[in-house]
């Protein structure tokens, strides 16, 4: 089994998540976890924010399942079995989407973003984090010694996260990174926590049953050169990320050309002064 202390499903990322929310001024009335899991951070967010309704949103029912009976009953939150690219929820009705590693689950990041723009009040506020393109490159590597098929999804990175959220509609998106290693007794138990864990179930493009006993053991074999003593490594890369809904109102000035002009409202001075870099 993999060491219970260092394996993914406890990498400090919703924590991490939830602690950069002290850096913006918030008072939401409706908030959404977008990919809620098991309703860890739902149920941190229904504390943080005892007067907001919770949504916690998965498109797994069995996680949405597990979420609702996670709850406590002073700490209630509603739960949605839906995809983050159609979510059954109005248009600018929600404050706050919180998504804590299920972006990296999305082969194209535009589609949740649009959908998050649509659904956030102008002013709301997107805080993520997902797997960057620079996650499991022992794994990857041992692979490309058995075969040259794709054994991983492959990632957005920070340029592609942050074109696909302009486009989106969302302003001003702001992005870090984050570098962490775990461990495991064997190069098994990273490949079964992939396919069980609910933030990396999407990385694993295989199965050991498709690739073959041969290829599998070269594979292996090849990651095993890398064992230390704290067992068999894996990189993680963490982005973490935050934008503003964007309100486009129409002027009542004209352009040139007879056009009515526009701009986009975004109220900056909702996130305090810290220093990120930006992709």
């Amino acid at each position: 089994m993999s060491n219970a202390a260092t394996a993914l499903s406890t990498l400090p990322v919703t924590t991490e998540l939830l602690e950069r929310l002290q850096y913006f001024r918030l008072d939401p009335r409706v908030i959404v976890d977008l990919g809620c899991g098991t309703g860890a951070g739902a149920t941190a967010l229904r504390r943080r924010y005892p007067r907001a309704r919770v949504i916690g949103v998965d498109i797994s029912y069995a996680m949405a399942r597990a979420a609702r009976r996670a709850q406590r009953f002073w700490q209630r939150y509603e739960c949605l079995c839906a995809d983050a690219s159609a979510l059954p929820l109005a248009a600018e009705s929600v404050d706050l989407v919180f998504s804590s590693l299920m972006l990296q689950h999305c082969g194209d990041p535009a589609f949740p973003f649009a959908e998050v723009q649509r659904v956030l009040r102008p002013g709301g506020l997107l805080l993520f984090a997902t797997l960057g393109p620079g996650s499991l490159p022992e794994l990857r590597e041992a692979w490309t010694s058995a075969d040259e098929s794709p054994h991983l999804r492959e990632l957005a990175d920070m340029p592609r996260l942050a074109a696909a959220a302009t486009h989106a509609g969302l302003a001003e998106p702001v992005m870090d990174r984050d570098q962490r290693v775990t461990h495991y007794a064997q190069v098994a138990d990273l490949m079964q926590e992939l396919r069980a864990d609910g933030a990396g179930r999407g990385l694993a493009a295989g199965r050991r049953a498709l690739t073959g006993r041969g290829r599998w053991r070269v594979m292996v074999e090849r990651y095993e050169t890398l064992r230390s003593s704290a067992g068999i490594p894996a990189s993680w890369e963490l982005i973490y990320g935050a934008a503003f809904a964007g309100a486009t109102r129409q002027s009542s000035t004209q352009t040139a050309d007879g056009r009515a002009g526009g701009e986009v409202v975004v109220p900056i001075d909702a996130l305090r002064t810290r220093g990120r870099s930006r992709p």
